[in-house]
């Protein structure tokens, strides 16, 4: 990536900002034929939450927000009970209207640097089982398929089906 991308931690001023960002991928998705997200499945509560258990990452070029991802340090739904050895990246999200070309490898890469950071050697994600697209993309940035969990619990109470992705990395 060419682009100069600068990243920050999110903080409660930022919720609209997260909530408009999930917002419009979930719109992008839709108009793909992409039954992942939904608007207005992501609240500024839910942001709220993630900020205060874990973190959550924005990505700036040229002063604008284009890209977004959540870091869990635990994810017992989709992994079941796991050794301190991972770092868990959750709702990559980027503005496809003025995002710089490869802010998606940017995001994955920011965040197995804050993994490995904190002494972890294991960046993890899931994704959608009924997402090909989505899983070749990661395959692509170098993450394996581990396994699947066929009855991941959503918030509403539905279940669903995700691939468990994983990919080793190195201290910075």
């Amino acid at each position: 990536m060419t682009a100069q991308v600068t990243f920050r931690q999110a903080d409660d001023r930022d919720l609209d900002l997260l909530v408009g960002m999930y917002d419009g991928a979930a719109r992008w998705m839709l108009r793909n034929g992409i039954d992942q997200w939904k608007p207005g499945g992501k609240s500024a509560e839910h942001f709220r939450a993630r900020i205060g258990a874990g973190e959550v990452w924005l990505a700036a070029h040229d002063g604008r927000a284009v890209g977004a991802y959540e870091l869990w340090w635990g994810d017992e739904q989709a992994w079941g009970p796991q050794p301190p050895v991972a770092g868990y990246v959750h709702r990559l999200m980027t503005e496809r209207e003025t995002a710089p070309a490869g802010i998606g490898r940017a995001l994955l890469a920011h965040a197995e640097g804050r993994i490995a950071a904190g002494g972890r050697a294991v960046a993890r994600l899931d994704c959608l089982s009924s997402n090909p697209r989505l899983r070749t993309y990661y395959e692509a940035a170098g993450y394996r398929a581990v396994g699947e969990e066929p009855g991941k619990l959503a918030a509403d109470g539905t279940r669903y089906g995700v691939v468990l992705l994983e990919r080793a990395i190195t201290s910075p």
